[in-house]
């Protein structure tokens, strides 16, 4: 099973467990890269300073607004310094940075956290926020996850915005699109299978821009179709996506834009689909409450208008 965790869900659970940040912290390290993102966040909610490891080595603080002026000092003041990562995996990067960082301070007292913990690596750190078992992905790292070498990615709406009506008119102007759109992410790792509702005589322009942008794939799979017009007939998208999908055996996630389609394809293939217009990991045996979910969403907005509506008239 694949641990998913949003932006929105890492907030959440900094909040939750502010309680056990001792209370004489006065300092909060983020380790490079993402550690420094949820270094940052957690000393927002508790208007303390920041710094990162390089900055503990030379005792810098990171300079902040006017508001945390009252609560900046002299670098050999902080007693109690908190050093902090998004997540623990096997310890590993933690325990290099016990070992540079633990000859450096002789009279502060220095923690060790976590947001998420691997369930086998308890013993790394002082403290965790939540549970977190393998195999995980964040919204923050995962289009740069080593799993995206075997995943399923779709390209409009994920690797580019969607073409605009004018534009998807399967002729001069769609191709001027497919030439010249700019990608959305800059992806390192090479993508297992491109699985595109993009139709095969438009596979020369999709080669060629991704090559410009250096995103490598192992495999471009299209629709064999004559036009949009066929494709839009079928009205098929996201069962077609699922049965290349299921064909990948290794293939642990589908990254797709369209939440009906995300949907679709996890409820075909029985494997999990993460949508990227709603930061959203969608599991096959939750769907059901998905679907009511967005149902009740439907519902409540329809009743708003329906308000407004009277109120206007």
């Amino acid at each position: 099973m694949l641990h998913y965790r949003s932006f929105e869900d890492l907030n959440r659970t900094v909040v939750r467990n502010l309680h056990k940040i001792p209370s004489d912290v006065d300092l909060i390290a983020g380790i490079p890269r993402s550690g420094l993102m949820v270094a940052n966040l957690l000393a927002l909610h508790l208007h303390l300073p920041v710094t990162d490891i390089d900055g503990l080595r030379i005792g810098k603080v990171i300079n902040a607004g006017s508001r945390m002026k009252n609560r900046l000092k002299p670098f050999s003041e902080y007693e109690r310094i908190l050093i902090l990562d998004d997540s623990i995996q096997t310890g590993k990067s933690m325990n290099r940075v016990k070992e540079e960082i633990a000859p450096l301070f002789h009279s502060q007292q220095i923690l060790f956290g976590a947001v998420y913990m691997n369930p086998d690596s308890m013993n790394v750190a002082d403290f965790y926020f939540e549970e977190c078992p393998s195999t995980r992905l964040f919204e923050w790292n995962i289009m740069n996850h080593p799993l995206i070498r075997t995943a399923c990615v779709d390209i409009d709406g994920v690797l580019c915005v969607d073409p605009t009506k004018e534009q998807n008119d399967d002729g001069p102007r769609y191709r001027a699109f497919l030439k010249n759109v700019s990608p959305l992410f800059r992806i390192t790792e090479p993508i297992g299978t491109l699985v595109t509702n993009r139709l095969e005589k438009y596979r020369q322009e999709t080669e060629s821009w991704l090559a410009k942008h250096n995103i490598r794939y192992g495999e471009l799979v299209m629709r064999d179709l004559p036009s949009k017009e066929a494709r839009q007939s079928l009205n098929n998208h996201g069962a077609y996506k699922a049965s290349v999908y299921s064909a990948r055996r290794n293939a642990r996630v589908f990254i797709e834009s369209s939440y009906k389609q995300s949907i679709d394809i996890a409820r075909i293939s029985g494997k999990p689909a993460y949508c990227t217009d709603r930061r959203l990991m969608i599991q096959p045996g939750h769907i059901p409450e998905l679907k009511r979910k967005a149902k009740s969403m439907q519902h409540k907005v329809k009743q708003k208008f329906r308000k407004l509506l009277y109120v206007s008239t």
